[in-house]
């Protein structure tokens, strides 16, 4: 049993994303119901069901709003993997200090971007006008913070049947 199921509170508002066997066993005891099948057949306790994508639970859960912590992770997640100078999507982005800490620039939401080895290496420790180079959107702190990690919530967005139930946060 391999794959990940989205996980949704009783009123339809995403709170997790579990491995397969878990969101299974929430189902089998009652505790959730299945919305959405992936498609693959599960042999459980002589009865064939097809796997879950979706799951929604029966009786609400109370979490408190989690805080979105600035992390490597999430300034990539945020960046959507991609070079904030070139667009490239790179396997290995660096982060870049949009103003150099040797100016005053701070470790914040509003001046960090992923950006590929490249690129760094030509902006090197210079501002944006010294380097003559422009970002492709200017960083900001995400509006919405998921229940769900960042990273979970990015690469889920891409999941059509799970697009459905995550909220948009806009970057504008």
């Amino acid at each position: 049993m391999e794959g990940e199921v989205l996980v949704l509170n009783s009123d339809y508002e995403p709170l997790n994303v579990c491995n397969m066997r878990r969101a299974v066993v929430l189902v089998y005891m009652g505790k959730a119901e299945v919305l959405h099948e992936g498609g693959k057949p599960i042999r459980h306790s002589g009865a064939t069901m097809l796997s879950p994508s979706v799951v929604k639970l029966r009786h609400r859960v109370r979490r408190p709003l989690p805080e979105l912590k600035l992390s490597r992770r999430s300034i990539f997640a945020r960046d959507n993997y991609t070079c904030q100078y070139c667009g490239q999507s790179a396997r290995e982005l660096t982060i870049d200090h949009v103003v150099p800490k040797r100016l005053g620039g701070s470790l914040e939401w509003d001046n960090l971007v992923a950006s590929c080895k490249r690129c760094n290496s030509k902006k090197g420790d210079k501002t944006l006008q010294q380097s003559g180079m422009i970002l492709l959107k200017l960083p900001k702190r995400p509006r919405y913070v998921p229940y769900i990690s960042l990273t979970k919530y990015v690469s889920g967005s891409k999941n059509e049947t799970w697009r459905m139930y995550l909220p948009s946060f806009d970057e504008k």
